[in-house]
């Protein structure tokens, strides 16, 4: 299995050893209590400013909302507008965290096989899981798994536009199932801050690079993505 080689220098772990760099990559934070699972409610909503980008980045307002909650699971709606922007797309949860149908990636839809934890409740300062996941929706070769591990660190205070959150900070690190013949696949090192005073995220940041397996940036990193997603309001649904 190929290293995972973590953006600016933070950590570098290999796929199949996530667990061994707990210590490495838990991120900071003041002590506080777990987090339960919350109960959600249709209607709740949840509205983000997004940008992405270095010179010229894309922005756009990004808003999940709660459509229908019922014995299969929770359908949440996920539209992105913006001047170049323009999704829309659904997501499947099978308990709040637990998502068979969405996004890990950018706003691409996924079928994953087994189901993404993308929060493990109770959320708890020190504890961490890892998975490998498949898309359904690609075939097995060439597509190798998504690789995905996630630490859990402490309180920090949050200030966005909806307002200052104490949050737990989270630490993910990703590697895609987007491998070819030319590149190797995409990796990732994002932070979320979740706030259970909202039920969810409110501050997300993203960093992804590839690299290429021939030519003059063989020995380069091409960075991917470099986005962050802020909260800028929340409704409680009925």
């Amino acid at each position: 299995m190929r290293t995972l080689r973590i953006l600016y220098g933070r950590v570098a772990v290999t796929a199949t050893a996530f667990a061994l760099a707990s210590c490495a990559v838990t991120p900071p934070g003041a002590p506080g209590p777990a987090v339960d699972a919350p109960t959600l409610h249709v209607g709740d909503r949840w509205v983000y400013h997004g940008t992405d980008g270095y010179r010229l980045p894309a922005v756009w307002d990004e808003i999940h909302e709660v459509t229908a909650i019922g014995p299969e699971g929770i359908t949440v709606r996920v539209t992105l507008s913006g001047p170049t922007v323009d999704i829309n797309r659904m997501e499947k949860w099978l308990a709040p965290g637990v998502v068979s149908s969405g996004a890990v990636y950018e706003a691409e839809t996924d079928n994953f096989d087994p189901p993404l934890v993308r929060y493990k409740f109770p959320l708890t300062q020190g504890e961490s899981w890892n998975q490998t996941l498949r898309d359904v929706d690609k075939p097995p070769t060439p597509y190798g798994p998504i690789h995905r591990y996630v630490a859990v660190g402490g309180y920090e205070p949050v200030t966005t536009p909806a307002g200052t959150f104490n949050a737990l900070r989270m630490r993910i690190i990703m590697q895609l199932d987007d491998e070819t013949f030319w590149r190797y696949p995409t990796e990732c090192d994002n932070l979320v801050w979740y706030a259970p005073a909202v039920s969810a995220m409110v501050k997300e940041e993203k960093r992804s690079s590839y690299r290429n397996k021939g030519g003059p940036d063989a020995s380069g990193n091409p960075f991917a993505q470099n986005a962050t997603l802020v909260l800028t309001s929340f409704t409680h649904g009925r």
